[in-house]
């Protein structure tokens, strides 16, 4: 079964809103067998992404560059 690894930072309401609605998506009857691994950039590694088949990254954004936590998850 394919997995599919979120790491989203949401530090809003709206960006929750968002993070819903790709697990929503993730796991609609229509995807098929999907295995969804939700992180918050801090808990994420590089053997979740060394495990995932993909990889979905949420997170707001300042002046066109992401903004938050993500960005730490890419200095790990």
């Amino acid at each position: 079964m394919p997995t599919l690894l979120l790491i989203a930072h949401c530090p809003s309401p709206n960006t929750e809103q968002l993070r819903d609605a790709v697990i929503e998506g993730a796991r609609h009857p229509d995807i098929g067998s999907v295995e969804l691994v939700v992180k918050a950039p801090l808990e994420a590694g590089p053997e979740d992404v060394l495990a995932a088949d993909a990889i979905a990254l949420g997170t707001t954004e300042n002046f066109g560059y992401m903004a938050g936590r993500l960005k730490d998850f890419f200095s790990l």
